[in-house]
């Protein structure tokens, strides 16, 4: 990976980490997540299905659904989707579907994590018409610093 590269992994996780700051604020696990084309984020959300009252209001749908809104689709080939967490089943399943090129995420996941933790659906699953380059560990210190600060203030 080269140095632009790098720096360039380092703002948009820093931007998730932001919104997950917004879920915390709300009461939600905090997770956030930016959508980003060509250098651009073209969708932002964190996690909101506590307030929503919606199961699938994760911070990965919620930054799709962002994207999808701006952009008047619903599929971003060549994208890539920075998340402070590890993707869950159901947001690497909208992940293929959208047909995002890329994920990189923060924390690992070894509770329900799709992305190796426990599930692999990000990348290796072949069985998908898409597939989805998956990276984590970026800023995963922090990312799951946030996480642990959270659930141990809620215990």
């Amino acid at each position: 990976m080269s140095a632009p590269e790098d720096a360039g992994h380092l703002a948009f996780m820093a931007r998730a980490l932001e919104l997950a700051r917004c879920a915390e604020v709300e009461g939600e696990v905090p997770v956030g997540a930016v959508l980003v084309l060509d250098g651009t984020i073209v969708g932002e959300g964190w996690n909101r299905p506590i307030g929503g009252n919606d199961p699938t209001a994760h911070a990965e749908i919620q930054a799709l659904r962002d994207a999808g809104a701006r952009l008047g689709n619903y599929r971003f080939p060549g994208s890539t989707l920075y998340v402070s967490l590890e993707p869950c089943a159901m947001c690497a399943g909208a992940i293929v579907h959208a047909r995002v090129a890329r994920v990189v995420y923060g924390a690992a996941d070894p509770k329900g994590g799709a992305a190796g933790s426990v599930f692999d659906l990000l990348p290796s699953d072949e069985r998908f018409n898409h597939r989805t380059f998956c990276e984590g560990g970026v800023m995963g210190d922090e990312c799951s610093e946030v996480l642990r600060t959270f659930f141990k203030r809620r215990r």
